[in-house]
């Protein structure tokens, strides 16, 4: 059979039950423990199954009665196949091990768990989810007392420890979950409604819903669905419609991405095409999605079709600092591979800039101690001081939908900025590696580049060597960094010149790394 094109219903329905089957009794050798940027992932089976629940609970419970933390610790996970049995399981673990468990029935959002623990409700959480990755994959992050991803130093002994319970599963505690309710270990509670009142104190509703502006909103089958479901109740915003309310754990019906794969990617033209035929027949002005897990948000317009994330980012900073009125002393945060017309914005505004390595863990100290106007990743995620220190999707499509109803459609919003601060050429191409590759660039240095004196016709200003390798450019930068979770270089560049420079920008720094 014929591979269907992209941006169409797959033709070959993905075997749940098979899957299933492979987290009880994965074939082959088990993967071990390893935290990306955010978590342990892996496809279904040998790359994730039960018996990597059970050793990272343990370590996760281990780590709590080391350090002593005390406080209940959120269990859950989105609408993926084995989301629901592998909080199930970390909930066995923890109350095995005499902590105290939160488990909701419901699936749950990145960021609501993160909302619960900074208000004290929860001291940490396990979420089983893998983001907009295919259905086959699965995994598990944890999130400690301040709310955002774990650092590398936790996740580090994370893995330590549940890399020794692989290969020791005996030592794993688990008891049932009627036992660990008998003992008072377990219990409920309302996840939407704390969540869903203080976002309307980061987002004026009530001019979204005045505006009559036309919303279509996609949950792309995930967690966020009864959450927008409780926004629009609240709010009263009959001009917010729910246009999916599919939820189901093969993700059938949305539309493959470029490779053939289901991807349930907010920022992807293929999975968002309904939304973008949506904005361009007029049907509606805005359409917004948030990934399965909800910590990433894609939107269009009628007048820009499927809009950036960058050009996104840009939108809300340039907003949050015009109509917000953020302390002089706040920061723009942004991370390695995002735009640096966010750089401009900044300045012109009289805003510092920080750039973080990738990966939202490193905006966390910043969030919570209040120096973040906007903090973003090229990647579709942010959030902001005053709210949670994870990638929030579903606060992203509100405020985007704000910005519509008060300024106009994001695109016009966006070609304004780029006529004020200039127009930047962006790309970002995923290069096909192993893992000898990513070891050679990742042992890159900036002192190995000392004699690089100039790129495509300027002048090197800078490099950079904390996460990958960046070069910056008089106008234009560009970064090499490999990925954490797949054998893939991603290759990154920005000009402000033309078209014609970024492809130089390209040709000329993959011959510097060999890439």
């Amino acid at each position: 059979m014929v591979s269907p094109l992209a941006g169409t219903l797959t033709q070959h329905p993905i075997d749940v039950e098979k899957l299933r089957q492979q987290f009880w009794h994965p074939e082959g050798e088990i993967s071990p423990v390893k935290f990306g940027t955010s978590g342990h992932r892996g496809q279904l089976g040998a790359g994730f199954c039960a018996r990597h629940a059970l050793a990272i609970a343990q370590a996760v419970a281990r780590i709590h009665l080391e350090d002593k933390i005390e406080g209940p610790v959120l269990c859950g996970g989105d609408t993926r196949l084995m989301s629901h049995d592998t909080a199930v399981l970390c909930a066995e673990v923890l109350t095995a091990n005499g902590l105290h468990v939160i488990l909701p029935e419901m699936a749950l959002p990145t960021p609501v768990f993160s909302f619960e623990i900074i208000h004290g409700r929860a001291s940490a959480c396990l979420n089983g989810t893998a983001s907009h990755n295919p259905p086959q994959d699965m995994g598990l992050k944890y999130n400690p007392s301040h709310g955002g991803p774990a650092g590398s130093e936790l996740t580090t002994r994370i893995a330590q420890y549940a890399n020794e319970y692989l290969k020791n599963p005996a030592e794993i505690k688990r008891i049932s979950l009627e036992e660990a309710r008998a003992k008072g270990l377990i219990k409920q509670a309302d996840l939407i409604t704390p969540y869903v009142e203080s976002l309307g104190k980061m987002v004026d509703f009530e001019s979204i819903r005045k505006s009559g502006l036309k919303i279509a909103i996609h949950p792309l089958g995930g967690s966020s669905l009864p959450f927008y479901r409780a926004i629009q109740e609240k709010y009263q915003l009959q001009n917010m419609h729910i246009v999916s309310q599919t939820q189901d754990p093969s993700f059938y019906f949305i539309p493959i991405d470029h490779d053939g794969k289901i991807r349930m990617d907010p920022s992807s033209k293929y999975p968002m095409s309904p939304l973008i035929e949506y904005v361009k027949s007029g049907e509606y002005d805005f359409a917004g999605a948030s990934d399965p897990d909800a910590d990433r948000f894609g939107c269009a317009t009628a007048k820009g079709g499927l809009i950036s994330p960058n050009h996104a980012l840009c939108v809300m900073a340039d907003y949050l600092i015009k109509h917000k009125n953020p302390a002089k002393d706040m920061q723009i945060g942004r991370t390695l591979g995002t735009t640096s017309l966010l750089d401009r914005i900044a300045k012109a505004n009289g805003y510092g800039l920080d750039e973080q390595n990738v990966g939202f863990k490193h905006f966390v100290d910043g969030i919570v101690g209040g120096r973040y106007i906007l903090a973003g990743e090229e990647s579709a995620g942010m959030s902001m001081s005053g709210w949670t220190p994870e990638k929030d999707g579903i606060l992203a499509v509100c405020l985007l939908m704000e910005i519509m109803s008060v300024g106009g459609d994001i695109a016009t919003l966006y070609q304004g900025l780029t006529e004020q601060y200039g127009l930047p050429y962006y790309t970002r191409v995923d290069v096909p590696t192993d893992e000898e590759a990513k070891k050679r660039v990742q042992s890159f240095k900036k002192e190995d580049l000392k004699d690089l004196q100039s790129v495509a016709g300027e002048k090197v200003t800078g490099v950079r060597d904390s996460d990958g390798i960046k070069v910056y450019l008089e106008n234009a930068w560009f970064l090499v960094r490999p990925s954490g979770t797949e054998n893939i270089l991603k290759f990154y560049a920005e000009t402000f010149v033309n078209e014609q420079h970024l492809q130089q920008i390209l040709e000329e720094g993959r011959k510097i790394f060999g890439v």
